[in-house]
């Protein structure tokens, strides 16, 4: 029984049939298709995109070199050095994030007490070359500056989820 229905519905194309119906109808939605670099799509609040160091508001950098997140990133793409300041507190020479074998995970984020390390909104960072892709402190704190006004709204929008 099952060979006839199957060479009947087979004679009578019913599959092909089906599939150009479905066709039909969603030739008279609107459509979704997005003009990329003109149109972007809303991201989430809690994307992780391109690194940046932040500053408070008077300007001084956040991070306390506390290393949490060097400790804690499991692909071991992320190098400080520290050094003591003139007035007791401790502050980083040297940060360094080698976005090659960064994996996104978030964990250095997650990590910091003081919101220093983020993921800002960027996903827009395409490089031509491996060595534009290692992020010393100075690009780190230019994207800070650059993406800060998103990343304090992002931030605040995720706040009660922490």
């Amino acid at each position: 029984m099952a060979y006839l229905d199957r060479s009947v519905r087979s004679f009578l194309l019913s599959e092909l049939l089906s599939g150009m119906w479905l066709t039909f109808r969603y030739m008279f939605r609107p459509k979704v298709t997005l003009n990329y670099p003109y149109e972007k799509s809303p991201i989430s609040p809690r994307f992780r995109g391109e690194h940046a160091l932040r500053r408070y508001p008077n300007g001084e950098e956040r991070c306390i070199a506390c290393k949490l997140c060097e400790a804690v990133c499991p692909a071991l793409a992320i190098t400080i050095e520290a050094e003591p300041r003139a007035d007791g507190s401790r502050r980083t020479t040297r940060y360094d994030i080698d976005m090659t074998k960064c994996i996104y995970c978030g964990f250095c984020q997650e990590a910091c007490p003081v919101d220093a390390i983020v993921e800002g909104p960027n996903f827009e960072f395409a490089t031509e070359t491996r060595e534009e892709l290692l992020y010393d402190k100075q690009k780190l704190l230019a994207n800070g500056d650059r993406w800060e006004a998103a990343i304090a709204e992002n931030l605040a929008l995720d706040a009660p989820y922490r």
